[in-house]
């Protein structure tokens, strides 16, 4: 009798595992092992709920859209040109408190200005050849900038704070590089 319970539960243990690895796909996504993250591309955000100024309002249609919302091609219209968000009704009227707020920001970026930064980054491109890699290893160009000395600008404006200075007054105290002996310029190693 052991023997033939101990049978049934082999039997009704290996049906257990063919009727379970039939549905692996559906059990995982049950137990929690996969998950389902949303598409990024089809999330919305949803605009906060919002008391009335009055209660004369008449309540919204079912299934009309909410005026506060924009829609996806609109938002993504906002996310691909800015300016498009910052129009309001017809295009290019600007509000008073827009127009305010521009001329506070100052006056308008050149129109070359793209040019002006793209010259002031760039950067010299490394065209040497394998050969003058092996052979002039070192570089012999100081780094881009000044190096300030640290401790006598401190000094500098601890100086400038007790005589009641702006702290722009005075010079910058600069560290300089000693001049390279003949060796040195000619062995860059030394």
């Amino acid at each position: 009798m052991f023997e033939l319970r101990r049978i049934h539960a082999i039997a009704a243990g290996f049906a257990m595992l063919v009727a379970v690895s039939g549905c692996s796909a559906d059990l995982s996504r049950a137990f929690g092992v996969t998950r389902d993250t949303p598409d990024e591309f089809q999330v919305t955000t949803r605009a906060p709920l919002s008391m009335p100024p009055d209660y004369t309002l008449r309540p919204p249609r079912p299934g009309a859209t909410r005026p506060q919302e924009m829609t996806a091609t609109r938002a993504g219209e906002a996310a691909l040109v800015p300016q498009a968000a910052l129009t309001t009704g017809a295009a290019g009227s600007v509000s008073p408190g827009e127009q305010a707020l521009l001329s506070a920001a100052g006056p308008a970026a050149p129109a070359d200005i793209r040019r002006q930064i793209d010259r002031d980054a760039a950067v010299e491109a490394d065209s040497r050849s394998f050969t003058d890699y092996l052979m002039f290893w070192r570089t012999h160009t100081p780094p881009p900038g000044v190096a300030v000395d640290p401790q006598k600008e401190a000094e500098r404006l601890r100086d400038n704070a007790a005589l009641g200075q702006n702290v722009n007054q005075g010079q910058t105290p600069i560290i300089v590089d000693k001049p390279k002996s003949i060796m040195e310029r000619w062995f860059g190693w030394l």
